[in-house]
């Protein structure tokens, strides 16, 4: 599932025809970046690779005064049919990233156990900022938001609060994980 995929097209739907630069602007305006894992940057090369898939096609070449000419896209039929199954897709399937964090703890230095209890105050410290910094992000530009982009922007806080009570569960763990770590190395 492509979200950069899903965004252009979606964009060149709603908006009409634009050249690179203008949907660099939109994905800015809409902050994208920040609720997303599209990097703005990397629209361009997306625009590239969906223009030879045909998804998308160049209408014409703009200049604007003494700036470089810029290729105009639009939405193709088939661009149309594969926003739809993206769409779908997208609101179908659950995406949960893997964290090493989980591959560094099940394969823990028994002689470093002693750090173990202020890595995990630090990290859960971490992450609770993280948290109450995505909800005061969200409610800082609520005014500009839409009600479902509002609530879609509070997804974020709501999985870092969760990973707070599940590295909280983790803690209060430690004594046991640190005695099951010392015995596995005195075997």
């Amino acid at each position: 599932m492509s979200s950069i995929r899903l965004y252009i097209l979606d964009a060149l739907d709603t908006e009409g025809p634009m050249h690179g630069h203008q949907l660099r602007l939109l994905a800015e305006k809409e902050h994208v970046q920040e609720w997303t894992d599209i990097s703005v940057g990397a629209l361009y090369g997306a625009l590239k690779r969906m223009a030879t898939e045909g998804l998308i096609e160049e209408l014409r070449a703009e200049r604007d005064g003494a700036y470089p000419e810029r290729q105009v896209y639009a939405i193709t039929e088939a661009g149309r049919t594969s926003l739809g199954v993206t769409k779908r897709d997208a609101l179908r399937e659950i995406v949960v990233r893997t964290d090493p964090f989980d591959l560094a703890m099940s394969r823990l230095d028994a002689r470093n156990l002693g750090d173990l209890d202020q890595l995990l105050v630090a990290r859960i410290a971490h992450l609770k900022a993280m948290a109450a910094e995505a909800e005061a992000h969200v409610h800082s530009i609520g005014q500009y938001l839409t009600f479902t982009e509002m609530i879609v922007m509070g997804h974020k806080a709501a999985r870092l609060k969760a990973d707070v009570e599940w590295h909280e569960h983790l803690y209060k763990q430690l004594p046991e994980i640190i005695a099951d770590e010392s015995a596995r190395k005195d075997r």
